[in-house]
Formats: structure tokens, sequence, C-alpha cells
């Protein structure tokens, strides 16, 4: 779930799914996988084992945290994984974790994307980008008539997601904007807010479309 003001600044971000497991595998020299670099992150390229797949990111060697193309002492990983001499290795693989800038900078670009959207439909006083549909997620979005944005990636087959935005935006309207310490366009930090949130997010995944009452 992303919230994103009228200025396309990322005010409010939870990641609501179950945590996929990365995978450890302790590897002899040659490496049987390829891995390139891609967006300052070292990535498998081609093959697949043992639950690692393509696009999965190196997270850590020997139990040492990577940080993007480099180990945890500084050097590269690639030349590191081309040496013979630093192997058997033990990897560990896993998707991505978006850091706080990229966040940022995803909602930032949306609310671009959503401006051009607007203008360049053809229909005047267009809503602008309501759904983006891929393989494996959709991105939903929501803007309220102050331009404030809700955004829920979800999967492709969930329902009801329209009126979970709606009941995010409910939500939002009782436990944050009733709040006395709450600034408009600013970062939402409210217990309640966050609470609510996680459970009408519960409620979506176990009972799919929002019923009249819910």
């Amino acid at each position: 779930v992303y919230v994103v003001n009228k200025a396309g600044g990322l005010i409010y971000q939870l990641e609501h799914c179950a945590p996929r497991a990365d995978t450890e595998k302790t590897f002899s020299f040659p490496l049987d996988l390829v891995l390139r670099v891609h967006d300052e992150r070292v990535v498998v390229a081609f093959g697949q084992r043992d639950g690692i797949r393509v696009g999965h990111a190196v997270l850590a060697i020997n139990g040492a945290e990577v940080n993007g193309r480099l180990t945890a002492d500084g050097k590269d990983v690639l030349e590191f994984l081309s040496n013979p001499a630093n192997y058997p290795v033990s990897i560990r693989f896993g998707r991505h974790r978006l850091s706080s800038n990229e966040k940022l900078m995803l909602a930032s670009m949306f609310h671009s994307l959503f401006a051009i959207g607007s203008q360049l439909s053809p229909e005047v006083g267009s809503s602008g980008i309501e759904m983006l549909e891929t393989d494996t997620f959709k991105l939903h979005c929501f803007q309220t008539l102050t331009g404030i944005k809700f955004m829920v990636l979800a999967d492709p087959r969930q329902a009801g997601i329209d009126a979970l935005l709606r009941k995010i935006y409910e939500i939002y309207s009782d436990y944050a904007l009733k709040n006395p310490f709450y600034s408009l366009e600013m970062p939402i930090r409210c217990e309640l807010f966050d609470q609510n949130l996680k459970l009408a997010l519960e409620v979506a995944e176990k009972a799919g479309p929002f019923g009249p009452g819910s």
C-alpha cells in the first residue's frame, strides 16, 4: 500500500505480504548460474535451481550481507565469485528489497505518469491511471478530490481492490485527518491508522471482495 500526496511525495508505505523465503546454497567452482549486474546489484541472469530464480539478487556471501555489487569487505561480487580460491562458497539469493529512496522515487515517478495519463486522455476530466496490469501483479490507484493517491499492488487474482481502496480512504479520513497532531501532506505516523489498515488488508485477503457491511 502506498499513499502519495498531491505533490507526488510518498507519505505512507506498508508491505503486507507473506515474506518470500530466501534460498542459501553452497556452491563449488565453477558457479553453475550466470550472474550479471543490474541496477547496481548482482542478479541471476540465467539458470534456475533449488528455488533460485532468474532475477533473484545475491543477498549474502558466506553469511555476510552483500551491499549492492560489493561484498561485506568491499570486494566486487563478480570478481570474488570468479576466483576459484574462494570456493566452496555459500551464497544467499532472494528477491531484492526496495530501499526507502527507491520507494520515494517510484512514488514520484507514478505521480508523473498519472498526470501525463490524465492529459493524454481523449476524455475531458479523465481520472488518470486507475490500474496497471502485469503478469505477476496489478497496481490499482484511487485519487481523492484533494489529490491524495492511494495505491495498492496486489496479486492479479485478488478481487475487491476497488472497494479496498475506498476502505483505505475511509481509514485515512477517520484516523489520519481527524488526528489533531497530523499535518496535511506530511508522512502519516498514526498507530490507529496502521492497525485499522492492516485489519482491512487481512479481511481483503481472507474474504476477497468487501461486502456492503464491511
